[in-house]
């Protein structure tokens, strides 16, 4: 899924923070002058700037959504506070990986100027200053949610190079300065071609279609984030990472990749075809069709431990075909299957398990009771009471011949014993 699949989004600055709203939602606190100091002269570094140095106004973007909307911290609070005072994480505290959800980011504006003339000096924006910035900013954050990765069922988002260099614009025009006179200077509104050096994935594979796994086509949403989520001690990561190491190649140093996961989950649309990718496990244990075909498919007389590859592969081939009349491709159904077949075939191995420790308990409970028996007959041969091998061999349950041969031993060890004339 991409930002063309879904509906077109507007950017547009947040409804409370305009002017025909009368910035109702606009509560900005900036520190009084007098707080805000820097002493380059101080030996202690905590005594080099005023408690009211630390303050914050930042720009706010929905990702997903093109709000804008702007706001400050509590030039109170402890720096290290600062994250949780915050809409969402600044850009620079991501990678160009994933956004995490809800998908708001924020860019820190900067008030510290410092030139020979004034020194270090500190300039506040004010809530039209603030909402003039929003304005400015909008073109770039259309082409943001535009062009951003929107991955899955929910759409979750990843930065495409062409997102990533709109927020670069978005800083560029949130960065200030002054002119001569203490002013306050805004850049202007750019819009920067995406570098060379910032590759799609996709396009990365489009010419490199030698370095696709087929297997990605039938893979889960798992196995694709876990594929994307490649990270070696050096080198590239992600998918070209992963992919050139499979197959022995170097990608030359500079790039930055972007939409790793977007890529694969393209490749197995393109795979599926117009068929809905779906997670072989969830259809065939949670829906109607699926577990009526997994009942009618059942191995007659066995159970799946039971199964040989060929017939699992049969087996996976019939689950298919019933799918793909639902207009569905099941995903991830090999290895459910043999996950399935391993599972039953380990509860056969530890079935065995038990039996072997039940069959070792007999046995030795049998061996002494066998010894105990033995030790009864020799009590009673030693009476030499008359009865014969058979009467004795029918209390003993053993056959005749055993009690004779104990007899007989018996016998030989007395004779052996006796001393001689």
């Amino acid at each position: 899924m991409t930002a063309a699949d879904s509906a077109p989004i507007s950017a547009h600055v947040l409804t409370g923070y305009r002017p025909e709203d009368g910035f109702m939602a606009v509560e900005l606190d900036p520190p009084p002058a007098e707080y805000v100091w820097h002493d380059e002269h101080a030996e202690q570094p905590e005594r080099r700037y005023g408690p009211g140095a630390g303050y914050h106004q930042w720009l706010a973007v929905d990702a997903r959504g093109g709000a804008v909307w702007f706001g400050d911290t509590d030039w109170r609070a402890a720096p290290e506070d600062l994250g949780s005072r915050l809409p969402g994480p600044p850009r620079r505290a991501l990678g160009d990986g994933a956004i995490p959800a809800p998908g708001v980011m924020v860019q820190l504006l900067g008030h510290l100027t410092h030139d020979e003339r004034r020194g270090c000096s500190w300039r506040f924006f004010t809530a039209e200053e603030l909402h003039a910035l929003a304005l400015c900013v909008l073109p770039a954050v259309q082409r943001l949610v535009d062009s951003v990765h929107r991955i899955g069922p929910v759409g979750e988002l990843e930065w495409s190079a062409e997102a990533a260099t709109a927020w670069d614009d978005i800083e560029h025009a949130a960065t200030h300065a002054l002119d001569s006179s203490g002013e306050f200077l805004r850049p202007g509104p750019r819009t920067t071609p995406a570098p060379e050096w910032r590759v799609e994935v996709g396009a990365f594979l489009a010419v490199n279609p030698d370095l696709c796994d087929p297997s990605w086509g039938l893979a889960t949403d798992a196995e694709l984030d876990a594929y994307a989520d490649y990270r070696p001690d050096s080198g590239y990561g992600g998918v070209p990472g992963r992919v050139c190491r499979a197959a022995d190649r170097r990608i030359e140093d500079g790039f930055t990749f972007y939409g790793h996961r977007a890529a694969l989950y393209a490749y197995r649309a393109h795979a599926c075809g117009d068929r809905t990718p779906t997670d072989a496990r969830a259809w065939l244990e949670t829906t109607e069709a699926g577990r009526g075909t997994w009942e009618a498919a059942k191995p007659l007389g066995a159970t799946l431990a039971d199964v040989p590859d060929c017939a699992l592969a049969a087996l996976a081939e019939g689950f298919q075909n019933a799918a793909h009349e639902e207009g569905l491709v099941l995903t991830g159904l090999d290895a459910y299957l043999r996950r399935l077949r391993a599972e039953e075939r380990s509860a056969v191995d530890r079935q065995l398990v038990r039996e072997a420790e039940e069959v070792e308990r007999l046995e030795n409970t049998l061996k002494d009771f066998r010894a105990a028996r033995n030790r009864t007959v020799t009590r009673i041969l030693a009476w030499s009471d008359g009865r014969g091998d058979g009467e004795i061999a029918r209390l003993a349950s053993v056959p005749d011949d055993y009690v004779g041969d104990w007899r007989a031993r018996l016998t030989d060890d007395t004779t052996t014993a006796t001393p001689g004339p």
